[in-house]
């Protein structure tokens, strides 16, 4: 995958071992040591990722982030910082930015980091171009099966009160879709629709996510920070994943939703939020109850309507609406066009148990139009679901059909092997053994 990057450091030696470093990724990458310098940059080329420092000589890198992205809505912004600073890139994250890394202990995480970033440059543009006819809120939710069909008429009945709605089941089964469609249906689709996954922070930094702090609360508390429960105001909260939120924080939610009152960190003041809640997880939390994991109260505060979500094994007849409507989505995404599908495709997909459910089959279908040969998806084109058997005596078909497939996915990411990797799904370190062992340079 190319892409065109901007780094902004005034540490000259920092700022060239970064430039050295993406440049050896095949990225295009330009270099600024002051905001004004950057800012010039980006009026006279097309950048995908900004990489820059929280403090700059001319500039607070966490109002820079603002500026570019109101100029700039395409682009994403990972922030550079020390570890003292975090606070700062925390806050950046809500003016827009994609991520943040902490200087010295982050270096490993930058190219993957990048990658992500571009992942959703991409998306940003698909958006921008998309027809204002793109299905909104029930509309996103495609099949026709009895239990999909089901699970949709619970959630525009519940959409139209103000219940607190929880979503059950496995991972990649659309939850944050359906927490969306409800927002969406309700009468609060007017205010901000606020999203979460709770397994995404430490304890700390998901406290001060949702609740907000006051300036110098802790350290690097450098200004007061709005939390997402006061950003949710008049709108609906999504907590994605709650049955990972730490045990302490149960309590403060539970509060919250019983009183519409809370306290920031290193607040005495009482803020006051009348917001909408829609939970999920993929747990089990009854069980977790069980094993002292979550609060019995807080589950039954959850649980005034409890949605369950297929998975995709259940609902196989809305596999091949799946399949198509994310055909049409790749194939805009990648450029292509005239696409023919064989019926072996649909069969093949169809052999498949789908353990990651819609998101898996998403990925699928990704992998399978960059894996077609003529613009033609067929049974090829899903190795890794293919049950073709090999012959008795050949025992080297299996690895000639893996052979081909990483060549594959290497000509298509132009020989970056990082991006070959999160598309064959396996580590970087695998990879290098698998081009070893195939004589693959």
């Amino acid at each position: 995958m190319s892409g065109n990057i901007l780094i902004i450091d005034d540490e000259i030696k920092l700022l060239k071992l970064l430039g050295m470093i993406l440049s050896q990724e095949n990225f295009n990458v330009k270099e600024a040591s002051t905001a004004r310098s950057a800012m010039t940059m980006l009026e006279q080329y097309d950048f995908d990722v900004v990489l820059s420092d929280v403090r700059l000589p001319d500039a607070f890198g966490v109002e820079l982030v603002r500026s570019i992205k109101t100029k700039y809505p395409q682009l994403e912004i990972i922030l550079m910082t020390a570890f003292g600073n975090i606070t700062d890139a925390v806050q950046a994250m809500k003016n827009g930015a994609y991520d943040y890394l902490v200087k010295g202990d982050d270096n490993e995480k930058i190219i993957p980091l990048v990658y992500k970033a571009l992942e959703k440059v991409k998306d940003n543009r698909i958006k921008t171009i998309q027809p204002t006819g793109v299905p909104k809120g029930f509309g996103q939710i495609i099949g026709i099966s009895p239990l999909i069909l089901q699970a949709k008429k619970l959630a525009e009945k519940v959409a139209l009160t103000d219940a607190a709605v929880l979503l059950t089941g496995e991972t990649g089964t659309g939850k944050e879709v359906f927490a969306n469609a409800i927002h969406e249906g309700s009468e609060r689709k007017k205010n901000n629709f606020v999203a979460i996954n709770c397994s995404a922070f430490s304890k700390e930094i998901l406290e001060s996510e949702l609740f907000g702090h006051k300036q110098g609360s802790f350290t690097g508390a450098l200004r007061d920070k709005k939390g997402l429960i006061e950003e949710a105001h008049g709108g609906t909260l999504f907590l994605d994943e709650m049955g990972e939120m730490p045990i302490e924080l149960q309590a403060k939610l539970l509060r919250v939703l019983e009183t519409g009152e809370f306290i920031k960190m290193g607040e005495t003041k009482v803020s006051k939020s009348d917001f909408r809640l829609i939970a999920a997880t993929n747990r089990n939390l009854e069980e977790e109850i069980r094993h002292g994991n979550f609060r019995e109260d807080l589950y039954f505060r959850l649980n005034v309507f409890e949605i369950t979500l297929p998975a995709l094994r259940e609902r196989k007849e809305d596999l091949k609406m799946l399949a198509k409507n994310f055909i049409d989505i790749f194939s805009h995404k990648l450029h292509l066009s005239s696409i023919q599908v064989s019926p072996d495709y649909y069969k093949m997909l169809e052999k498949n148990n789908w353990k990651g459910n819609i998101r898996e089959l998403r990925n699928a279908v990704e992998r399978s139009l960059i894996l077609m040969n003529d613009n033609i998806l067929d049974a090829e084109s899903l190795p890794l679901y293919s049950e073709k058997p090999a012959q008795e005596s050949d025992s080297l078909s299996i690895r000639s059909l893996e052979k081909i497939h990483i060549q594959k996915v290497l000509q298509y990411t132009k020989g970056n092997k990082a991006e070959a990797a999160r598309l064959l799904e396996i580590g970087i370190a695998t990879l290098y053994r698998k081009l070893e062992e195939y004589g693959l340079k």
